[in-house]
């Protein structure tokens, strides 16, 4: 029995013997699928960077809203040379930035209001204020309910993903609320309110932050014009530039097919793009009235009393024209861009809606100039199939042929125009002529009075605008008046490069 129970330890402790063996083997074997794994996974992360990165670029041949590099390549007048549209597929390697670390305040959710590109500004804003506040940025939700009735959420429009972790080194966004805080506003518990319009930075930190950090979560449900345009911090200036030229990037979609619309146009050499903002909504509201008919003073009437937010009801548009405060009409368009020595034989890309009055009213610039087109007429139906009824995404295409054109010329300084100038001051100055509607439509007038001749009047037109070619300059600050004042996205001078002493604009 003594030597059965000997046996039977000796077995025993062999058996432990080599499952203490086997158990470190396989620890040994366990540690090193989780180091792989790790290994693997940092990888993963790291080439999923490089083709957050290089995809876009290197497959589509595109780059972020067009870089200050390709804008050099394309730079020039009506006569210029076309955009070189090939891209070095040589790359510099880029990885993910590191997340800014710092101590959540609470949360920040923001609707954005009105069209396309006063969305677009108002999320530059949103962004800037946030990382100030240290708060996270839910990503933005955009307007559905406006004149124009597009259902686009952000992602249809902008590249999310990329917005998210281009900014990462600044400030934390997410795509939505976390589970445990999406309880809490499910509960009702939130603040929402309408910000102060043209705020300093310093009312968001004494008055908003507070209530971030007492509800947790912060709904600002109107984002238009309500960060001040002059006397902020570089810093936030800086970051505000950061969004609108490099972290708002339009979708891989929307980019493509613009560059296939820049390639028909270079394919047939210089452009210039029209932002005609002769539109029913626009007319509208405005109450400028110049060259419409009594049915359709009537019409554009009934529209602006039906809209509630549009406030100004009664409207004199005669006194309003001639306060510059019209958008011009095509025939104003025609004779304008005549008086300026603009080539007819150039192409001339609408970049608008329908406009009001459909072709009798383009009839007078189209003479003038036949090669006018537009993105209906140089695609295919099918590949605007998707598009359709989504205005701020035909909006974003616009956008991105107006940044490549050889001259931008606004006929109304709305927020498209507004912004796309600023665009392209940074992509090299541009040239981008801003109409001085006061005086044009006084020289307009004695025109077609015939109190000027047409050397008279072309020559008057031209010496009005030799300075307003976007040319780099400071803005005009209104203290107390913000309105009066220079747009802090139509020139964020800021952010831009000043011209070297032997660069100078090319002429018209």
């Amino acid at each position: 029995m003594g030597l059965k129970t000997a046996a039977f330890g000796g077995d025993r402790l062999e058996k432990l013997r080599n499952s203490g063996m086997v158990s470190r083997s396989r620890m040994k074997l366990w540690m090193i699928r989780a180091t792989t794994s790790v290994l693997l996974w940092t990888c993963f992360v790291q080439l999923t960077a490089l083709g957050e990165t290089w995809g876009p670029r290197v497959l589509k041949g595109w780059p972020s809203c067009f870089s200050q590099e390709s804008a050099a390549a394309g730079g020039g007048g009506a006569a210029g040379i076309a955009l070189d549209v090939k891209f070095s597929p040589e790359l510099p390697a880029r990885v993910l930035l590191p997340k800014r670390v710092y101590k959540n305040n609470g949360y920040l959710m923001v609707s954005c209001n009105g069209g396309l590109n006063q969305m677009r500004a108002a999320i530059c804003d949103m962004v800037a204020i946030a990382r100030h506040l240290n708060v996270t940025l839910i990503v933005p939700e955009l307007d559905k309910a406006s004149f124009w009735n597009d259902p686009s959420e952000f992602q249809d429009i902008f590249d999310v993903d990329h917005f998210i972790t281009s900014l990462r080194d600044e400030v934390r966004i997410l795509k939505e609320l976390p589970p445990r805080v999406k309880r809490r506003v499910e509960l009702g518990m939130i603040y929402i309110m309408p910000p102060i319009s043209w705020s300093d930075i310093s009312y968001y930190q004494n008055q908003i932050l507070p209530l971030i950090q007492k509800y947790k979560v912060v709904h600002l449900n109107r984002t238009d014009a309500r960060l001040a345009n002059n006397a902020q911090p570089l810093a936030i200036q800086k970051l505000r530039c950061r969004v609108n030229f490099s972290a708002l990037r339009f979708t891989p979609q929307i980019e493509e097919l613009g560059r296939k619309v820049i390639k028909i146009l270079r394919q047939n050499g210089p452009f210039i793009v029209l932002h005609l903002r002769y539109e029913m909504d626009m007319l509208a509201f405005s109450g400028c009235t110049q060259g419409c008919n009594k049915e359709e003073v009537e019409e554009l009437t009934r529209m602006r009393y039906a809209y509630p937010w549009w406030k100004e009801k009664i409207i004199n548009s005669d006194l309003k024209r001639k306060d510059g405060l019209c958008p011009l009409t095509p025939e104003e368009t025609a004779l304008t861009l005549r008086a300026l020595d603009i080539d007819h034989n150039i192409q001339v890309y609408i970049a608008a809606g329908e406009i009001y009055g459909g072709e009798r009213r383009m009839a007078s610039l189209r003479a003038a100039y036949p090669n006018m087109v537009r993105k209906e007429t140089l695609l295919e139906p099918s590949d605007l199939r998707f598009f359709q009824n989504h205005s701020s995404q035909m909006a974003a295409l616009d956008y991105l042929v107006s940044l490549e054109s050889d001259i931008f010329v606004p006929t109304y300084d709305g927020n498209m125009a507004k912004v796309v100038e600023g665009h392209r001051r940074y992509l090299g100055y541009k040239k981008t002529i801003l109409l001085e509607r006061r005086l044009l439509v006084d020289l307009l007038d004695q025109y077609n009075f015939g109190s000027l001749t047409w050397d008279e009047f072309s020559n008057a037109v031209k010496d009005a605008h030799a300075e307003r070619m976007g040319n780099p300059t400071k803005r005009s600050v209104v203290p107390e008046r913000p309105k009066e004042e220079d747009y802090f996205y139509a020139n964020p001078w800021e952010c831009l490069q000043p011209l070297d002493e032997d660069e100078s604009l090319s002429s018209i």
